[in-house]
């Protein structure tokens, strides 16, 4: 190694100082909790047959993994078996730039992961109220998103492990309905539907297309945010990333294919929902149910999932010295982040009741902003310490990579270009919270207002 080569750090901050009481995270579990921090099913992909019309939608959903999915799965897998620890994607970027940007990045993605919490339970009962119309409004609805996210917060704290294979479950009871429909629409596809690019009349809605594909495909690092919890997370990580893209991919495909193959509606119907009223024309009503009855689990599934990766990520941040360290508190019985959990239930509960629109656009905005500062870390981080052991690493050179993040980094920029102005001003207000957060940070270290301590792998446990 030359001079001028930096040194690979000598201890890497592997933030699992209380994981190792309580059963970690194995293969099949960690598959799923990554398939609904993504996707939960092909629940919400009908927009991008009424945006665009069948053949772009399915082009869409054939391509885009291979632009954005995969690319942020490889760097998700090689920086998540390199620095294995709890604060994944804060741990990157703080030994790329330096704390400032290890701490902008934990505000970046803890707002947007947390707004996108509460809009979960309210995903939920919308598709309830199908099925009993009393929660379609007023004090039973309210009740009812009360319910739903202090109870099914309970339930992440009673630990990750169970959380993972309750994860298995909602999985498989979600997607077998989409599997069975798919199975029984084969003798009413006609294939020259799928070469449609839409109705005579209706104007292509670009913006909803690709918003579309975005959501619908995103927040593959997340999980990195739990790495700490994952057993021999040097193997388990890259093949449970491969095995989620295979399912995320298939679970939105096969059923794309086969309903627009099989069904010729108006192009506007293709509404959120859309596939419960498919599955209907196909089979039956019976059909129809349990897919409604799979999008209340898929929602329970992504709330489980977001809601992990965020306590986990304000431990790791307390473990990194990024927040006081009464934020690695963990549970006496089930060794859970306790006060992530309640921290981020809380900020859930408080937005759920808001008109979130702009909000959520927000969120998709800082997230974009965190991504590009994920990429340029990975990229940064394979330059500032080529020789650093990493058990997995994306089989390309700085230059290949380089482009391999370009192209997704090109889409991110179009997402926030066409943002509203709403969207700029709540994104550009939450953007200087989180530089204001650091100096904060700094100004209660200096002062000893709170207790700060950086833990690494070989420290006693709490």
């Amino acid at each position: 190694m030359s001079a001028d080569t930096p040194s690979p750090p000598l201890l890497l901050p592997i933030t699992t100082t209380a994981a190792t009481k309580t059963k970690k995270l194995t293969l099949i579990p960690l598959i799923f909790l990554i398939y609904f921090e993504v996707a939960g099913g092909p629940y919400g992909e009908e927009p991008a047959v009424q945006a665009a019309g069948p053949l772009l939608a399915i082009l869409g959903f054939l391509i885009f993994p291979f632009i954005w999915s995969i690319p942020e799965a490889l760097i998700t897998a090689e920086l998540s078996t390199a620095f294995p620890g709890n604060g994944g994607f804060v741990i990157w970027a703080d030994k790329a730039f330096g704390p400032f940007f290890g701490s902008l990045m934990g505000t970046l993605k803890f707002l947007s992961g947390v707004i996108n919490i509460a809009a979960f339970p309210a995903l939920c009962i919308d598709y309830l109220k199908r099925i009993f119309p009393i929660f379609a409004s007023g004090l039973p609805r309210n009740l009812a998103i009360i319910t739903f996210t202090l109870v099914f917060s309970f339930l992440n704290y009673t630990g990750l492990a169970i959380v993972g294979y309750f994860a298995v479950g909602l999985g498989v009871v979600s997607l077998a309905p989409f599997l069975i429909m798919s199975a029984i629409a084969i003798p009413q596809i006609h294939p020259r539907r799928w070469i449609s690019l839409g109705q005579k009349g209706v104007k292509k809605d670009w913006t909803l297309f690709f918003n579309t594909l975005f959501w619908n495909l995103n927040f593959w690092d997340n999980v990195s945010t739990m790495a700490g919890e994952v057993d021999k997370p040097h193997k388990t990580f890259p093949l449970a990333l491969l095995c989620a893209v295979i399912l995320t991919c298939l679970g939105y495909i096969i059923p794309l294919v086969a309903v627009t193959g099989a069904v010729l509606v108006d192009q506007n119907d293709w509404e959120t929902g859309f596939m419960a009223d498919a599955a209907k024309m196909i089979s039956g009503s019976w059909l129809k149910f349990w897919i409604e009855i799979g999008a209340v689990l898929s929602a329970i599934g992504l709330f489980e999932a977001q809601l992990s990766s965020s306590a986990y990520q304000l431990l790791g941040m307390a473990d990194l010295a990024f927040l006081p360290r009464f934020f690695a508190l963990r549970s006496k019985w089930f060794n859970t982040p306790w006060v992530g959990i309640v921290l981020s239930t809380a900020i859930a509960l408080g937005v759920s009741y808001m008109s979130y629109t702009d909000i959520v656009a927000s969120a998709n905005f800082l997230y974009s902003l965190g991504m590009l500062l994920e990429f340029a870390s990975f990229l940064w981080l394979r330059r500032k310490f080529p020789a650093m052991k990493r058990p997995y690493k994306v089989p390309l050179g700085l230059p290949a990579l380089v482009v391999m993040c370009l192209v997704p980094a090109v889409f991110l920029v179009v997402i926030m270009a066409i943002a509203t102005k709403t969207v700029y001003l709540v994104s550009g207000l939450m953007t200087a919270a989180g530089i204001g957060w650091y100096f904060f940070i700094k100004l209660c270290k200096s002062r000893g207002w709170f207790t700060f301590k950086r833990v690494d792998d070989d420290e006693e446990d709490l």
